[in-house]
């Protein structure tokens, strides 16, 4: 199966793993559609994607703003929903209540509203890809809070699977990923814990966005599979 003439919806899709599945399916001969918060974002990603690429930036945060841009797209195949500010990670107990509802206005309430317009919007045979992380499967100190937004994640793809049916709705679960979203670390401390984490691995390597982005095709692309929430992460879980 191909993407070819598909029309493809990526918010978040501007930077990091959401441009480099909007490069991956434009190979692949979709059309894409890229969102993020930022215009100037926007206008930077369109400079490296094929002519006819249509942005918009897009608060996610804001359910108006997230209806009033489905309107304006209209009929599509695919949605892909990467958008994620930088980790804000910290201690649990100094970690107010505020700051954890925060966390999850972007990632989860973002993926819903965008599910909840962009659902019947969907062609026949079309798809979306959600996105969570493997620190609900491995947790680490410090990490209540995105642990328990990734869960929350796995948790609505799979009611959305069978919400929105027969739209199928699956997610990628990366590990470490070499992204800016880390970009809140000194590029020092960044490189450092890229090759120690790597070391770790069984693949000897931290992930690039285009590995990541793969799995994203791959899951728009495979017509059967939904519900899955499909780790690609080097082998973090297992050592």
């Amino acid at each position: 199966m191909t993407l070819k003439d598909k029309r493809i919806v990526i918010l978040g899709g501007t930077s990091g793993i959401g441009l480099a599945t909007a490069q991956a399916a434009a190979q692949d001969g979709a059309t894409i559609v890229v969102a993020s918060s930022r215009q100037r974002s926007v206008d930077n990603a369109l400079a490296t994607l094929p002519a006819g690429t249509e942005g918009h930036a897009l608060d996610l945060s804001n359910e108006e703003a997230v209806r009033g841009v489905f309107d304006r797209i209209g009929a599509f195949d695919h949605l892909v929903f990467t958008a994620g500010e930088t980790l804000q990670l910290g201690e649990f107990a100094d970690t107010s209540l505020d700051q954890a509802q925060q966390a999850f206005n972007l990632r989860f309430w973002g993926a819903f509203a965008a599910a909840k317009y962009a659902g019947k919007l969907i062609r026949p045979g079309g798809s979306i890809v959600l996105t969570t992380g493997i620190a609900s499967l491995r947790p680490r100190k410090g990490w209540t809070v995105a642990a328990s937004i990734c869960g929350a994640m796995e948790a609505l793809t799979r009611a959305l699977a069978i919400e929105l049916a027969p739209v199928r709705v699956n997610a990628v679960s990366p590990g470490v990923v070499r992204t800016a979203l880390w970009s809140n670390m000194s590029e020092a401390d960044r490189d450092a814990m890229y090759r120690d984490i790597g070391a770790t691995l069984p693949v000897g390597r931290v992930g690039e966005a285009s590995d990541i982005a793969q799995t994203y095709v791959y899951l728009m692309r495979e017509g059967f599979g939904t519900g899955q929430v499909i780790v690609v992460d080097g082998g973090t879980v297992l050592v």
